[in-house]
């Protein structure tokens, strides 16, 4: 295993049902919508996953979240 992989792999506890859909929700908006921040926020308001305050992202709530996350 390489030292990248135990420095910036390893976790604490298995993703939880959420994590998962806000990874699969990212991929799909990284592949179809863009990068950019702007492009990220708008591509997950268009999807199932919501923010833990179950509004609407904005840049600032994902930043929290990613954040919080240890993204």
């Amino acid at each position: 295993m390489s030292r990248y992989v135990v420095v910036h792999q390893t976790r604490t506890h298995e993703p939880t049902d959420y994590e998962r859909k806000l990874a699969g929700a990212l991929e799909e908006v990284y592949a179809r919508h863009g990068h950019d921040l702007a492009d990220v926020v708008a591509g997950l308001n268009r999807s199932s996953v919501y923010p833990p305050d179950g509004d609407a992202w904005t840049e600032e709530s994902f930043r929290a979240e990613m954040k919080r996350l240890g993204a």
